[in-house]
């Protein structure tokens, strides 16, 4: 990173950079017209006295920015480290404007990472979206959509079901490591409510029978005895029903939990060789 653009360093203290402080946002406010009133107004309400105040902000702001490119500096350089550019259809998508599209979005939307695991999954979407044509770019886009809509938790569920079709609510609980929970508890609802998450949003469903030919079967319908009362409420630690992933949901975990080896074995600044 050249030195124009770093951001390395201590942010300078006192009246100058209190100044230009105040001077960029009342740029920002003519900039933005919404916004204009707002900022100017931030601007002129300082007094010398908030000075050091605003200064410490700045700074953590700064440092905020700082750790951001970092993480998006390191994303972008283990992409390029897993792909193939001898490959000239690899070569070929990584310059195509279609690619391209795909990084701004991740990095126009992506203010860093919730965590490791988050940031990797942004990593093997980019570098399988670069290397492989399973998903469209369309696809691709919505798969970006999932990393932040979802949480950790979600993609747990996910990767527990993943290669084990008709598991139920209550071996996925177990098999995420989690202890046991009541009905009526807190964790029981937050449980439910991904599965709702994840049924909406078509990465998982309930495990049907297909035909030959890729068609579900019906299940045959079961009535209940007259006479035995309301049906009774469904745990949320089922263990009758079975879940899948579906077709969007497989696609997914190839792209977001698969990860390519890489190429060229690089050492960041700093490390020890």
């Amino acid at each position: 990173m050249t030195d124009e653009t770093s951001l390395e360093g201590e942010v300078p203290k006192g009246k100058r950079v209190a100044k230009y402080s105040r001077g960029a946002l009342q740029a920002i406010g003519g900039s933005i017209p919404f916004a204009g009133g707002m900022f100017s107004a931030i601007a002129g309400a300082w007094s010398e006295a908030e000075q050091d105040r605003v200064n410490r902000f700045f700074e953590h702001w700064v440092r905020m920015l700082q750790d951001e490119l970092k993480e998006k500096e390191e994303t972008i350089i283990e992409i390029m480290a897993r792909l193939d550019l001898q490959d000239e259809s690899i070569a070929e998508r990584v310059e195509s404007r279609e690619y391209q599209s795909l990084v701004k979005k991740t990095f126009r939307e992506w203010a860093g990472a919730e965590s490791e695991e988050k940031r990797v999954y942004i990593r093997n979407i980019l570098s399988n979206a670069a290397a492989t044509t399973v998903s469209s770019d369309d696809v691709v886009r919505m798969y970006i959509d999932w990393i932040s809509q979802y949480s950790e938790m979600h993609f747990q569920v996910i990767g527990a079901i993943y290669n084990s079709g008709g598991i139920t609510r209550g071996e996925i609980w177990r098999k995420i490591g989690k202890g046991a929970a009541r009905e009526d508890s807190a964790d029981a609802d937050l449980y439910k409510l991904l599965f709702r998450d994840l049924s909406t949003g078509s990465i998982i469903r309930q495990h049907r029978e297909v035909d030959r030919f890729g068609n579900f079967v019906p299940k045959p319908s079961q009535r209940r005895p007259k006479g035995s009362g309301p049906k009774p409420a469904v745990s949320a630690f089922d263990e009758n029903e079975g879940y899948e992933l579906t077709g969007l949901g497989q696609q997914f975990v190839h792209y977001a939990m698969s990860e390519l080896p890489p190429k060229i074995e690089f050492q960041a600044e700093g490390e020890e060789p």
